[in-house]
């Protein structure tokens, strides 16, 4: 199903299709970490993944507004019966050409310690993986810094 999704430039409408599977497909309440302000300011820079109508994955970034060289992931996801096919690696990928045309050199985000699926896969797409870094977050939130350098075009 992920290999032949149709991927497109986010619209702010598609925030209430997004966090309506969220939480199913993270099998854990996470919600609360994709507001809605992402999609109504960073729709342009995220991405979401379509087959046949139907949503299989997204990823919501942005440039960063203080470091020049910098854009972030700030939330991906793919449909559990679409993992495994490259879906998730796709949208980076989108992602990394999009940042790259408007001269970013580096993308970055960040996860939870207990996030291991998500530290092997960015570590499977070439980011550095630095952490976990105590209390990154606030006290007792710490994370696991990712940082990829890709090519300003």
């Amino acid at each position: 199903m992920g290999d032949h999704a149709q991927l497109r430039r986010a619209e702010p409408s598609d925030y209430d299709r997004i966090i309506d599977v969220v939480d199913d497909w993270w099998g854990r309440p996470v919600r609360s970490v994709l507001p809605r302000l992402f999609l109504d300011h960073f729709h342009r820079t995220s991405f979401v993944a379509e087959d046949r109508g139907e949503l299989t994955g997204f990823l919501i970034g942005f440039l960063s507004g203080s470091d020049d060289e910098s854009a972030y992931v700030h939330f991906a996801g793919v449909a559990p019966r679409a993992r495994g096919g490259g879906l998730a690696r796709r949208l980076y990928e989108h992602f990394f050409d999009l940042v790259g045309g408007a001269g970013r050199v580096r993308v970055r985000a960040i996860t939870t310690p207990h996030n291991h699926g998500s530290i092997a896969f960015h570590r499977a797409l070439g980011f550095a993986v630095r952490g976990p870094i105590p209390d990154h977050n606030g006290p007792g939130a710490d994370r696991v810094l990712f940082s990829r350098e890709v090519r300003a075009t």
